[in-house]
């Protein structure tokens, strides 16, 4: 409730800066125990039970370093990452942008992170509690890109609910060729037998920028090699009409803009899939409504994040308790009926 007041001052200070503070935040927060929950939002995907559909994305704490603070906020599930084999800067600064008038976020971070060795070092001090997602990507100036998700799966899996192969991000040259037929299959390859039979579930996080033989191919693949679900979507290159100031800066657009991208390649996705795939819907989902339409649309879980800079770090409680409402206005009773409900 105090978010809208802190709102202006938050926003006066430098996009990253701010970011990093509320890390430091959460840190010096007492870690309150997670919320019971409302059971009917509970449901399973790839084999892993979560008490509630609505997550955080990764890129917020992308160094494992206050996920049980953000569980404690009401999430039903965190990720963190991007992380990386060595640790990697990123971008030069400034590289994150604050899109106000249109409740966005453009960034070219570029998977600046501490390195798996820092993460690592904090994920086996932790006490294992609800669900943890770990995404991985590789080094800007790697030699063997499939190899470094195959290092990160290995050195991931004992600490993660699930793993996610980060592949879409556009802020490191030639990532996204990897969601290419071969390329992806020589990947998933690597990672599933780097995984072992008794490692985590593993998801695929695609852009939204696809062609719509690039989402029947990706379907195809991911059905084929068995993994836990397809992430929908990451931020996209492409600018639809925008007002702000800082509208021209290169990188990837998140918020409010993608809303309508990010919804659609859902629907592609899960057409694409006949609904054999669990679909995760991300971008531009800031409201209980826009919740509501992914699942509907065929998302068994939904994640937030840029919505966050606006709405502030209640957010995921408010929007799981509305979903909860929602359910009970259409006269369900868990949510897996909600799930690809839209579908004729």
């Amino acid at each position: 409730m105090l978010f809208p007041l802190l709102r202006p001052f938050i926003h006066a200070i430098d996009p990253e800066r701010a970011h990093r503070l509320s890390i430091e935040a959460l840190k010096l927060l007492p870690l309150p125990p997670m919320p019971a929950g409302d059971e009917t939002l509970a449901i399973d995907v790839a084999g892993v039970r979560f008490p509630n559909p609505v997550g955080i994305a990764a890129g917020y704490d992308k160094d494992a370093e206050v996920p049980d603070a953000l569980l404690g906020l009401g999430f039903g599930f965190v990720e963190v990452g991007s992380i990386t084999p060595r640790p990697q800067e990123g971008n030069p600064k400034p590289r994150l942008f604050r899109l106000s008038e249109d409740r966005a976020v453009i960034n070219r971070m570029g998977f600046n992170n501490a390195g798996a060795d820092a993460a690592e070092t904090r994920l086996k001090r932790r006490k294992p509690r609800g669900v943890l997602g770990i995404n991985i990507g590789a080094n800007k100036d790697s030699a063997d890109r499939v190899a470094d998700y195959a290092d990160m799966t290995r050195r991931m899996a004992p600490y993660a609910s699930y793993l996610t192969a980060n592949i879409s991000s556009p802020n490191t040259p030639g990532l996204r060729a990897l969601q290419d037929e071969g390329a992806l299959t020589e990947l998933l390859d690597a990672v599933m037998e780097a995984r072992g039979t008794d490692g985590p579930p593993v998801f695929l996080k695609v852009a939204p920028d696809l062609e719509p033989a690039d989402i029947d191919a990706i379907a195809r693949i991911g059905i084929d090699k068995g993994l836990g679900a397809l992430i929908v979507s990451n931020t996209t290159i492409s600018r639809p009409p925008l007002i702000s100031r800082d509208a021209g800066e290169t990188g990837g657009l998140s918020g409010a803009p993608l809303k309508s991208l990010a919804l659609q390649r859902l629907r592609d996705f899960r057409k694409a899939t006949g609904g054999e795939l669990p679909l995760v819907g991300v971008g531009g989902i800031g409201s209980v409504d826009d919740a509501w339409d992914r699942i509907r649309a065929g998302a068994s879980l939904v994640q937030v994040y840029s919505a966050m800079v606006y709405e502030g770090p209640g957010l995921g409680r408010v929007i799981a308790k509305g979903l909860g409402h929602k359910l009970k206005q259409h006269g369900m009773t868990s949510l897996p009926q909600a799930v690809g409900s839209e579908a004729p």
